[in-house]
C-alpha cells in the first residue's frame, strides 16, 4: 500500500517503455524506491533506456513480455506481475496513433488500431479490477485522452477508441467503490512525445512531466478522472453541447 508519504512498493507499468508511463513511475520513484515491473513489447528498442531510467531513480525493475493484442497472453502477464508482489500503482499506459486518414479508409489497420487502443485495455482492466479486488488495495491508472470526450472528425479512429476506454475505466472505478481500489482516468491533450513529435504543438499542449505530477497527485487525493491541463475540462465540457452541424466547420 501507499505511505504515509505517497511511496508505492510496487507499481506496474503496462505499455514498459511509454514515456508518459515511465514519467509517472519516476514521479512515484521521487518519494522513495520501489518495485517496477515493466510490462512490454520483447525486442522494444526503447526497453533497456526505460529499465536503466528508473533503475538510476532507486527501482527495482524486472520485465516481463506483453503483446497489447494477444489477449489470450494476457492472464499470464498479470500473473507474473502479481508473483511479485501485491500492486500498489498499475498504471495502463500503451496505444498507437497512426494516420488518422488511413485508418478510416483500411479496415485492417482501422481493427488493429481499435484493438491497441480499446480491445486490449479492457482485457488487462478486467484482469486487474479482479487482482486488486482480491488484494483489497491498489489503482488502476488509465490513460485516456481528451479525444474520447468529442470525437473529432480529424482523429475519429483514435478519439472513439479513447471514447471507450475513458468510458470502461470510468464504471470500472464504480463496479470496485466499497473494494478498496480506485481508478483513475487521466485525460491528457497533447502530450510533448514521441508519438505526438510530427504533429507540432496544439493548444494547450503540455509536458510528460505535467502529466506525471498530476496524475500522482490526483492518486494520493483519491480522484476517479483529471484533466491534465485545467482549461481542458471546461472545453469538453462546452464541446459536448455543440451541435454537429457547427461543430464539424470548427477548424481542427
Amino acid at each position: 500500500m501507499l505511505n504515509a508519504v505517497g511511496q508505492a512498493q510496487h507499481i506496474l507499468l503496462l505499455g514498459g517503455t511509454s514515456e508518459i508511463g515511465l514519467g509517472i513511475v519516476e514521479e512515484f520513484l521521487d518519494r522513495g524506491p520501489a518495485k517496477v515491473t515493466l510490462a512490454a513489447r520483447p525486442g522494444s528498442q526503447h526497453l533497456e533506456a526505460a529499465r536503466a531510467q528508473l533503475a538510476h531513480k532507486g527501482a527495482d525493475v524486472e520485465v516481463i513480455e506483453f503483446d497489447a493484442t494477444d489477449f489470450d497472453s494476457h492472464p499470464a502477464v498479470i500473473d507474473a506481475a502479481f508473483a511479485r508482489g501485491d500492486v500498489d500503482v498499475a498504471i495502463v499506459s500503451f496505444g498507437t496513433l497512426g494516420d488518422q486518414e488511413q485508418l478510416w479508409q483500411d479496415q485492417a489497420k482501422a481493427v488493429a488500431s481499435a484493438q491497441v487502443n480499446y480491445t486490449a485495455p479492457v482485457s488487462v482492466g478486467v484482469l486487474l479490477g479482479q487482482r486488486l479486488k482480491a488484494q483489497g488495495h491498489g489503482t488502476i491508472v488509465a490513460l485516456s485522452s481528451v479525444a474520447g470526450m468529442r470525437v473529432r472528425r480529424s482523429n475519429f479512429v483514435y478519439g472513439a477508441s479513447k471514447a471507450g476506454l475513458d468510458g470502461f475505466y470510468v464504471n470500472l472505478g464504480e463496479a470496485l467503490r466499497g473494494d478498496g481500489v480506485n481508478v483513475l482516468v487521466v485525460r491528457p491533450g497533447q502530450v510533448r512525445t514521441r508519438m505526438s513529435a510530427e504533429a507540432g504543438d496544439a493548444p494547450l499542449t503540455v509536458n510528460v512531466s505535467d502529466v506525471a505530477k498530476d496524475t500522482v497527485q490526483a492518486v494520493l487525493d483519491d480522484k476517479q478522472a483529471i484533466f491534465v491541463h485545467p482549461l481542458f475540462k471546461y472545453v469538453s465540457l462546452a464541446f459536448k453541447f455543440i451541435p454537429q452541424t457547427v461543430f464539424r466547420k470548427l477548424p481542427f
